[in-house]
């Protein structure tokens, strides 16, 4: 028999060194919904992985990527599948899973039953959930839960798609105008707005990566305003309880709202001008010697402070203006924070604008009247999943310390370990 050649350099594989070994998850379980970022290694020709980790990539494949539904609650958004991502010197699929949280301990059983418990001994987790579920992925997986900080998970995982996805961030042009309205991606790398694309070439186009310093608005159930002036360097500045929260109780209350689908459903299909007073409504016209358009609110719910003027009251036109009254008030605090701060970028994310385009739109609206049209609101393909991204980003950090931690004698099972 001949002696077998080795395989020429550029074709031999590299054994996988992976910190940690796959598979890699990143969770953000928060108080409605849980989303799952996972990432499926693609560059097998390159790296050997170990047995074991070949073996769990083809259990979680045959579950989690064939399939676009588990159950009667979990969704994977294939749509904003990212394909070709570099994450810790590998190359692979992002995919991006939510389910509601109320059905975690469900989650978890499913984890066990499908044998994924053996799979990986620590996720980075963020959100409430991580430290509530603790116990419970401890006990029934023998997994660790990572708490990572909710608003560095949120600025990690913002830059990392940013970084990774050009057309991630978009603007509306005539935001309430049904007919004319329309997404526009802008250049977060570049600061410019794709319909100047073809103005670029190959060599001086800036497809990717940031600028800083940027503005975020995270609207949950209340709000935070972020200033960013580099990587992992950021400030609470600035908020407010007026955020979701709010939204959804005045819906509560004065609409009979079960659920903020529901609420955004009745606010899609009303008119808020059939019950806010506008400065039309007061001066006959605009008064423009201080700027303000016709249209203008000048009092939400100004129209129905009289008992008679609510007998024909719509509860449609009631979530609409709750709806613009959430979006004026932060509209106008993130640009007050811009504006002090010298900014011109400011994006909006959370969970009040996951499926709730007319949010966006208002909030889009309000950052032109307050900038008198000099500043864009900024909006993110990714919206919700930023935490999950972000604790996968982590990931790596973790399990290195979890492994000194271990080395020196430190019992990591007692409690999770919350990171700032």
């Amino acid at each position: 028999m001949g002696t077998e050649l080795p395989l020429p350099v550029s074709r031999q594989r590299v054994r996988s060194l992976s910190v940690p070994p796959m598979p890699w998850f990143g969770l953000d379980i928060g108080g409605t919904l849980t989303k799952l970022v996972y990432f499926e290694p693609t560059d097998h020709a390159e790296y050997m992985d170990t047995e074991d980790e070949v073996q769990r990539g083809k259990t979680i494949r045959h579950y989690l990527v064939h399939n676009k539904a588990y159950g009667e609650t979990g969704i994977r958004d294939e749509h904003l599948q990212l394909d070709n991502v570099l994450i810790n010197g590998r190359t692979g699929t992002l995919h991006f899973i939510r389910f509601p949280t109320e059905r975690m301990i469900h989650f978890i059983q499913l984890v066990k039953s499908k044998g994924f418990a053996q799979m990986s001994s620590t996720v980075c987790a963020t959100g409430g959930g991580a430290i509530k579920y603790a116990y419970e992925a401890e006990a029934e997986l023998g997994m660790q839960l990572h708490k990572a900080d909710e608003l560095e998970s949120l600025i990690s995982g913002i830059e990392f798609i940013a970084e990774n996805f050009a057309d991630e961030c978009y603007y509306y042009d005539n935001p309430l105008d049904s007919e004319n309205c329309r997404k526009v991606i802008w250049r977060w790398s570049s600061a410019r707005c794709s319909t100047t694309d073809s103005q670029y070439t190959n060599e001086n186009r800036a497809e990717s990566g940031l600028q800083y310093p940027y503005v975020v608005c995270n609207i949950g159930s209340g709000v935070s305003v972020l200033v960013v002036h580099g990587h992992n360097k950021f400030q609470r500045v600035s908020g407010s309880s007026i955020g979701g929260g709010f939204f959804q109780g005045m819906c509560s209350l004065l609409c009979n709202s079960n659920s903020f689908e529901d609420s955004i459903e009745l606010a899609t299909k009303g008119d808020n001008k059939n019950v806010d007073k506008l400065v039309g409504d007061i001066y006959g016209s605009s008064y423009e010697s201080i700027g303000l358009p016709y249209d203008t609110v000048a009092a939400s719910l100004g129209k129905i402070s009289d008992p008679s003027d609510r007998e024909h009251t719509r509860p449609e036109d009631l979530a609409r203006s709750a709806l613009v009254t959430v979006a004026n008030n932060i509209g106008s605090i993130a640009f007050n924070v811009a504006k002090q701060h010298g900014i011109d970028r400011i994006a909006f994310v959370g969970n009040f604008l996951r499926v709730n385009p007319i949010a966006a739109r208002h909030l889009a609206h309000a950052m032109n009247f307050w900038s008198k049209g000099t500043k864009k609101a900024l909006f993110l393909v990714h919206e919700g999943y930023f935490g999950a991204v972000g604790c996968l980003d982590k990931l790596v950090d973790v399990t290195e310390m979890r492994r000194l931690l271990r080395s020196k004698g430190v019992n990591l099972s007692t409690e999770p370990i919350i990171s700032s």
